[in-house]
């Protein structure tokens, strides 16, 4: 049976779920001091239900890399860097360790400079002096021609505990792109990879012996959590992803459509087109910094059950600040929770503490308990009803890209809002009375996330070159390099970047069946030399789309 958890920034939701359907669930406060007691007790809460060798495969989803970098904790990178002629590596400066070597390749994969390796022994020697023990090495056009990179490696890797090359994450162009991935990589490594010995760990503890362990990638699919030790910065975003997976799922969606996950501490917002979700075509933003992440298009906004209630005279307002559990539950300050309690809208902990956090909160101001918690569940669902409809705007402005289409053109105009997380049915009413359109709340609306954590099959995608002319073939994200004769096809290019992608499938243990491969881009243009053609420069992306596993979907799929 498969076993999905997501680890939430206010609960660890659990599911064992079996050919029938969901056999065990568990739902937990997370426990922010250590993230791997909540894993740990939730593994167990399932283990508890269905015996620790009902487990078969594990899926986790977890918040750990993205909390890393949003509070500072990363750790820094010593970042070196090779741009040649064109644009200025300082433009996308990163950290306070962070060093631009002379040496240049240009568009072709061709060494038009060499590498100043003294300099890059000098920047080392820097590194180590400030106690900075993880790395990221990047030259521009290093998916054309590797071995500037390759070469930085054997330099920094017998003194770091974490190597980045540039060229490893995507085959796609992107100078400043590739260096930001590459070093929020290294950036959170070591929290990572401490977070993937601890729950091989618990699991060993526990007797539990699944056949692969994976973890959710920000674009809605699975990677091995031993593969993930190296590429931490896919897991960025994974718990929205969980989210969009998790509808994905349990209802069978067709249209324009809005999804709302409504946690403690967030709102996770996404849309779908003609029923498949939005993808950032180019790669998501960490920090600021626009990087070669492939991720579902998703949006979180600080409202949930656990977001704080302030009074002013100018409003009464939820969030974006989480300080702790609701009131009700012995919480320091009053939250939306609290609110819908006073209200009746739910029953939870001990409703005199709710009904005294407001009054606090409401007197100095003149207001009664009773108009403070009305206020603050209005203010929760109108700024969830703004934020969905500028999100939908700024969509409408650009191209969108669904995991199966560029829609070019295409106004998304959603006709229904699935909503699920733990106070999805309490506030469903209030939302629907917010939105024109159609509010639907799954059966399994509590624990939805942790069933797209579940069923999530693997994904995995590789962009092939190959220049006929300079006798070159790379796919940067297998590492592969080699020569190749002048008369290499496109269709050979084509049947050449399937197979090597089915091949890295199959030694990660994924099953061909579920992971379809297909060609997503094919192309050929002529090299031209004075007035001769020379040969092709040849480029085939491959790829497996996100998706779930279709015979559990079958087993957890709902009237929606």
């Amino acid at each position: 049976m498969l076993c999905g958890i997501d680890v939430g920034g206010t609960h660890t939701d659990a599911v064992l779920i079996g050919p029938e359907g969901v056999v065990a669930c568990a739902k937990l406060r997370t426990n922010h001091d250590d993230l791997l007691v909540s894993i740990r007790e939730a593994l167990a809460s399932i283990a508890a239900v269905a015996g620790p060798g009902a487990i078969s495969r594990l899926n986790l989803s977890t918040t750990l890399s993205t909390n890393a970098i949003v509070e500072g904790t990363a750790d820094p990178v010593g970042a070196i860097v090779s741009g040649g002629p064109g644009i200025d590596p300082e433009a996308y400066r990163l950290g306070e360790h962070y060093y631009v070597l002379p040496g240049a390749i240009d568009h072709r994969g061709r060494e038009t400079a060499a590498l100043d390796m003294a300099a890059a022994r000098e920047a080392l020697r820097a590194c180590n002096a400030a106690g900075v023990t993880v790395h990221a090495a990047v030259t521009k056009f290093s998916t054309r021609h590797p071995e500037q990179e390759l070469a930085l490696r054997e330099l920094l890797a017998p003194h770091s505990d974490c190597v980045s090359l540039g060229h490893e994450f995507s085959g796609r162009l992107g100078f400043g792109r590739r260096i930001a991935t590459a070093y929020f990589n290294s950036a959170v490594w070591r929290v990572y990879n401490r977070f993937c010995d601890a729950v091989e760990q618990s699991v060993r503890e526990l007797g539990i012996a699944p056949d692969i362990i994976s973890v959710l990638k920000a674009d809605g699919g699975t990677m091995p959590l031993a593969v993930s030790r190296a590429l931490p910065v896919q897991s960025i975003l994974s718990g929205p992803a969980a989210s969009v997976m998790g509808i994905i799922a349990v209802c069978d969606i067709a249209e324009d459509s809005v999804i709302l996950d409504i946690g403690g501490t967030t709102t996770d917002i996404a849309v779908f087109a003609a029923g498949a979700p939005l993808v950032e075509n180019e790669g998501i933003a960490i920090a600021g910094r626009p990087t070669l992440v492939r991720a579902l298009r998703t949006r979180s906004i600080g409202v949930g059950g656990d977001s704080a209630v302030s009074v002013s005279r100018e409003a009464i307002r939820v969030g974006p600040r989480r300080l702790g559990p609701p009131m009700a539950l012995g919480g320091p300050v009053p939250t939306l929770v609290d609110a819908l309690n006073l209200q009746n809208v739910i029953a939870v902990g001990d409703p005199r503490a709710s009904y005294a956090g407001m009054a606090a909160l409401g007197a100095p101001h003149g207001f009664e308990p009773d108009e403070v918690a009305e206020a603050a569940i209005l203010n929760a669902v109108n700024q969830i009803r703004s934020e969905v409809a500028a999100f939908v705007r700024e969509i409408n402005d650009r191209p969108v890209y669904t995991i199966f289409d560029l829609l070019e053109g295409r106004q998304v105009r959603p006709t229904r809002v699935y909503v699920m997380g733990g106070p999805a049915l309490a506030l469903s009413a209030l939302l629907q009375d917010a939105f024109s359109e159609e509010v639907v709340v799954p059966e399994s609306f509590a624990v939805a996330n942790a069933i797209g954590a579940a069923l999530a099959r693997p994904t995995f995608s590789v962009e092939l070159f190959a220049d006929t002319a300079a006798g070159r073939l790379t796919i940067p994200a297998l590492g592969v390099a080699r020569s190749v004769a002048d008369n290499y096809s496109p269709a050979a290019a084509e049947g050449e970047a399937a197979t090597r992608l089915r091949d890295y499938l199959a030694s990660i243990g994924a099953d061909p069946g579920e992971a379809p491969v297909e060609t997503v881009e094919l192309s050929s243009f002529p090299m031209v030399e004075g007035q001769t053609q020379v040969g092709h420069n040849i480029r085939v992306a491959c790829q497996v789309r996100p998706g779930v596993l279709a015979a559990y979907k079958q087993a957890v799929s709902q009237s929606c």
